[in-house]
């Protein structure tokens, strides 16, 4: 294990950890509400997110190695869903009641690998983090879209499937502008200030995405959420059980690979990330389970500070292996 890497992904773990902590306290203080909580969540969906897709791959130079490196996590996005939905629900009638069985599978396989991922990236694969991760997260909205809101949508009229939505949304949409912008710059070189413009703005993303699960945290209530079984029968799954799940799978389908250890690492730490904020919207949306769905993100938040970091060591010492 690299000890400046690892020192590296706990120094971000320390930021997150931190800003959890403050969003908690903001929203116990009344600087941020629930009305504030909406608006910041739609400034960062609608704008922060976007923006921190195309900064990251407009931010590196152009080279064919680049591309096929992107091109080829892009596949590994496409294929690491499926293979987090069958394990996913295998862990399924461990959940007695309806709606958090679905928030549960939701949350498991649907990781925070946009706000806090791209960061954890960075600190692990420094130099070409956020940009691999921009290209994973093709796959992850594409699934959204359609595995996702398919268990969503499980006994209920009112929940439809829409190919529309799998290929026009505020995650894929910015991820094509990226790429053609990316492309571009094989032939034209793109004006410093407009790649700084993207970071400037996608660089909102980590601390008001994070602020704003520490004050979901905080109208839970902390006491609950720990106090909750469930919670901990659901981190148990989806912050220990289903990263070292998907780290030796990746293992066995890379052996003799030239570049297993990056695989198996990115994998790992992929599966490792807490669970996605988008759960907690579509909950509150589609009222299923909307208080357990915020406990799903608020836990696996604040649980994945400790879990994170040994999770790493473990993916580390198996892709070595």
């Amino acid at each position: 294990m690299d000890l400046n890497t690892f020192l590296n992904l706990l120094s971000v773990i320390g930021i997150i950890f931190l800003l959890l902590s403050t969003g908690y306290l903001c929203r116990r203080i009344g600087v941020i509400d629930d009305v504030a909580s909406k608006r910041l969540s739609g400034l960062i969906i609608k704008l922060g997110q976007p923006m921190m897709i195309v900064g990251a791959l407009i931010g590196k130079d152009f080279s064919v190695e680049a591309l096929k490196k992107g091109l080829f996590f892009m596949l590994i996005g496409f294929l690491i869903h499926p293979l987090m939905a069958v394990l996913a629900l295998l862990f399924g009638p461990l959940y007695k009641d309806e709606a958090e069985r679905k928030i549960s599978l939701f949350a498991t396989i649907f990781t925070n690998c946009g706000f806090i991922g791209f960061p954890i990236l960075e600190a692990i694969f420094p130099g070409e983090g956020a940009f691999i991760g921009a290209f994973f997260v093709i796959g992850f909205h594409t699934y959204v879209w359609t595995l996702g809101i398919a268990i969503l949508a499980k006994g209920r009229e009112d929940i439809k499937l829409t190919p529309k939505k799998a290929i026009f949304n505020l995650g894929t949409v910015p991820c094509v502008i990226g790429l053609g912008l990316y492309l571009l710059k094989a032939v034209v070189p793109l004006p410093l200030f407009v790649i700084d413009f993207t970071n400037h703005l996608g660089n909102l993303c980590l601390p008001i995405s994070v602020l704003v699960t520490g004050s979901l945290v905080a109208r839970q209530g902390l006491g609950a959420m720990l106090r909750n079984p469930r919670v901990y029968v659901f981190n148990a799954i989806k912050l220990i059980l289903m990263p070292i799940a998907v780290c030796l799978i990746a293992k066995l389908l890379t052996l003799g690979l030239s570049d297993s250890y990056s695989v198996v690492l990115f994998c790992t730490i992929i599966a490792a990330l807490p669970s996605g904020a988008s759960i907690s919207m579509l909950g509150e949306l589609y009222d299923i389970a909307p208080e357990y769905a915020a406990q799903a993100v608020g836990s696996t938040s604040l649980l994945s500070v400790a879990t994170l970091p040994l999770l790493y060591f473990l993916g580390d010492l198996i892709a070595r292996i």
